[in-house]
């Protein structure tokens, strides 16, 4: 009787520390002052990943494994494989640059080696959306595509990464935009990201 008590209270400590983990404290008036106070740094690029966290029932059955999940694609090929995205400036500033720049890191978390066949000499395909995923702007549409087959191998715990800009003049300031990153030879190897546009 005494032990599954026992098993019973780990399990409900545990369980209380793993939502403890998603609670952020809210700061006191005196630290939020100081803080606006100071100026602010020159801010770091956003990064958007298409790792999944564990459910709750996930980390209170497995507390010590990983918390990160990889996506599940229906190509069995294609697992193991997570796409990271980076768009820059954050935020995007209208009035100081003509283009942005989108660069996304496709590493691989399986333990084999990935191939991915292209039959042209494009990779990516950047779009820009607006809040109601109407596309604005594709990167295509103002570069030359190449009928160039290749193939680009990732060797488990190595990545390949793709660093690209894209023109702005289709964005209006005050508004949230998204960008989106896929392949298209592989649409399910996708990742997006919102970003706002300023004045």
């Amino acid at each position: 009787m005494i032990r599954p008590a026992i098993i019973f209270s780990i399990v409900l400590a545990a369980a209380a520390r793993l939502l403890a983990q998603d609670i952020v404290p809210l700061g006191t008036p005196e630290a939020t002052s100081s803080v606006l106070a100071t100026p602010a740094p020159t801010p770091k690029p956003i990064t958007t990943t298409t790792l999944q966290k564990r459910g709750f029932f996930g980390r209170v059955f497995h507390p010590f494994s990983s918390s990160e999940v990889l996506p599940k694609y229906n190509d069995r090929r294609l697992r193991g494989l997570v796409l990271d995205l980076q768009v820059s400036p954050q935020p995007v500033r209208l009035s100081e640059i003509r283009q942005m720049e989108v660069k996304v890191t496709v590493i691989n978390r399986g333990n084999h080696m990935i191939p991915l066949d292209f039959p042209t000499d494009q990779r990516i395909e950047i779009q820009l959306l607006s809040s109601a995923d109407t596309v604005l702007t594709k990167w295509s549409e103002n570069h030359a595509i190449k009928d160039k087959p290749g193939t680009v191998l990732i060797n488990p715990g190595e990545h390949v990464e793709y660093k690209e800009n894209i023109a702005t003049r289709d964005l209006t300031p005050g508004k949230v935009f998204i960008a989106q990153v896929f392949f298209p030879k592989y649409p399910e190897l996708r990742v997006r990201q919102k970003f706002l546009a300023e004045p």
